[in-house]
């Protein structure tokens, strides 16, 4: 549970108050994932020698600011912030007391999945987007727990309310990591029979994509099969890279948008649906999903 004191003696953790950013705020989610209790003083400016028994982070120019100029830098260049620091110090630790299986991957992978990201953006380095749009990343969306202009919004109430949804994200990312992590397990078995297929055939959905797209062995894979939530089975095109979304084959041009039709037009038993968009097909059976894969792979002229 994370309380804000107003002294700082009381406080077994400080950071800095004014405008909150994603990497106090994250940072302070960490902490208390990890320490599950949190008295937290937020302050402009701290010694961080007359606290010695207080963590402090992102502000004080100690071991988790990066303030300063000698701040720890990645190998890839991407400074450190204070969460980074903190998970940097803390996260194995963290992540073995929550006896979490492969946990130096899944460490490794957090960092690089989530925690880089945040780090990067706090020190100025932010992303270009290509859109007639506005996105906002995780960080623009902590911002918005900031008293707004012209209303009451209480400084402290508003950074524990953005600290509780950090600390849902933060929770959802380890889950999702680890689950990640434990499927590429299974995935590399049949990564080799996929490649000779050319699809990737799945007992239960599982996430696929960044065992494909991480190799280069595996760019012969082009569609993967698994049973769908909505019952039966479906069938989807592997896109050609992950920054490239166009899918390495597509259904046939013409199924696209067919339901009931699917399956007089493909010839196929238990088709039930292709996607406009040809990148999606559903069927009855296993056997049935299959064979909508496989004609379109005959069909196409990566064949």
């Amino acid at each position: 549970m994370l309380k804000i004191v107003k002294n700082i003696e009381e406080a077994k953790y400080i950071t800095h108050s004014g405008t909150m950013h994603a990497d106090e705020v994250f940072a302070t989610a960490f902490l208390e994932l990890y320490k599950e209790n949190i008295e937290l003083f937020r302050t402009s400016e701290v010694n961080e020698s007359d606290y010695p028994n207080a963590i402090i982070y992102d502000v004080g120019r100690g071991k988790f600011d990066h303030h300063q100029e000698d701040r720890q830098v990645r190998d890839n260049n991407i400074p450190y912030c204070s969460l980074g620091l903190l998970w940097k110090e803390y996260g194995l630790d963290f992540l073995k007391r929550k006896n979490i299986d492969n946990y130096e991957e899944v460490f490794s992978e957090i960092d690089k999945d989530f925690i880089e990201g945040i780090d990067a953006i706090d020190n100025g380095i932010f992303p270009k987007y290509e859109a007639d749009y506005k996105m906002r990343n995780l960080c623009d969306i902590i911002k918005l727990f900031n008293p707004s202009f012209g209303s009451n919004e209480d400084e402290s109430t508003q950074f524990i309310k953005a600290e509780q949804v950090a600390k849902i994200i933060f929770e959802e990312e380890i889950i999702n990591v680890t689950g990640r992590v434990k499927a590429r397990k299974i995935l590399e078995s049949k990564i080799p029979e996929a490649i000779n297929k050319h699809y990737l055939e799945l007992d239960e959905f599982m996430p696929y994509e960044d065992t494909i797209y991480n190799n280069d062995s595996e760019k012969q894979i082009y569609f993967v099969v698994y049973p769908s939530n909505r019952g039966g089975y479906a069938a989807k095109t592997i896109y050609k890279s992950q920054d490239d979304h166009n899918p390495r084959i597509s259904f046939p041009e013409e199924w696209a948008g067919l339901g009931k039709e699917l399956e007089e037009v493909s010839g196929v038993q238990g088709a039930k649906f292709c996607h406009l968009g040809r990148f999606l097909v559903s069927a009855d059976t296993k056997e049935a999903a299959i064979k909508l894969v496989e004609i379109a792979i005959s069909k196409s002229d990566n064949q």
